[in-house]
């Protein structure tokens, strides 16, 4: 199943979005700036992404272990990430690389199933979370595992951590992008695909509504970031690009599902 997806020329990625929860929230706890439809609900979506090359399996976060998600209130959990590799039939052991775009808990999840994979994170985020302010922002304390970062701090750095430094290119035609905004090394990841470029924006931008009018999504670590990272988003995607928000259930519906694997919550971006 998993080979036939992958694309035979070198540099293009097939990437697919697997979609492992949902939940009901108030607009008003969802966007920065409140407004008339602040009390009308949204769904939210919880994904990890799946970029496959010719050689190369890579996972883009690692979301919300079972464990975990029993703890949540209101969240519908489809199923651990692992499960729904599972569907595809892809075990912990295929997956060579694993992207944390931030350290939010419901990204790193299950960090700790995933045996060889060599983790991707800016060195920036790491160090926050690990450093002296995380500690003493209360406000930010509840979104993050530390559990989850310990098993990625104490990973074999240069063999199962790469920390990066803003924009660095992984394998041929996949990238990651510094943006900030959400959290202080909040990253995006950038995929050629056979149907053109895909911006992975995960939480830099949550709904297809926040970078298309310009409106921010109520956690953020310093405002003014994330509207830049708006506009990286749209710079990484110019032309023939395409955008795909970190929690949007949009996404559902705009691409098409992987109909051929019976359960999976999956659909194909590019």
């Amino acid at each position: 199943m998993i080979d036939a997806l992958r694309p035979a020329a070198a540099g293009t990625w097939t990437v697919l979005a697997l979609q492992y929860a949902s939940r009901t929230a108030l607009r008003g706890n969802l966007f920065h700036q409140r407004d008339e439809r602040s009390t009308e609900s949204q769904t939210v979506a919880y994904y990890v992404w799946l970029a496959l090359s010719k050689n190369n399996t890579v996972l883009i976060d690692a979301g919300i272990s079972a464990a975990t998600a029993e703890s949540v209130d209101g969240l519908d959990y489809h199923g651990s990430p692992i499960d729904l590799l599972g569907e595809l039939g892809l075990t912990p052991d295929d997956i060579d690389t694993c992207i944390l775009t931030h350290l939010h808990y419901d990204h790193t999840g299950v960090v700790a199933e995933l045996p060889i994979a060599r983790y991707v994170v800016q060195r920036t985020e790491l160090e926050y979370w690990t450093g002296p302010w995380a500690a003493r922002i209360t406000r930010e304390q509840w979104l993050h595992s530390r559990a989850d970062t310990e098993h990625i701090e104490t990973a074999d750095r240069g063999h199962r951590l790469a920390l990066v430094d803003g924009d660095h290119e992984l394998f041929p035609g996949l990238s990651v992008h510094a943006v900030g905004g959400h959290t202080a090394g909040m990253q995006v990841v950038r995929a050629n695909t056979e149907r053109g470029p895909v911006v992975l924006a995960s939480d830099a931008s949550h709904f297809y509504e926040n970078f298309e009018d310009d409106s921010p999504f109520a956690i953020l670590h310093a405002l003014p970031d994330m509207y830049g990272a708006f506009d990286r988003i749209r710079e990484l995607a110019a032309g023939s690009g395409t955008v795909v928000p970190g929690h949007d259930p949009l996404v559902r519906d705009r691409f098409a599902a992987l109909t051929d694997v019976p359960g999976a919550h999956a659909v194909i971006i590019g």
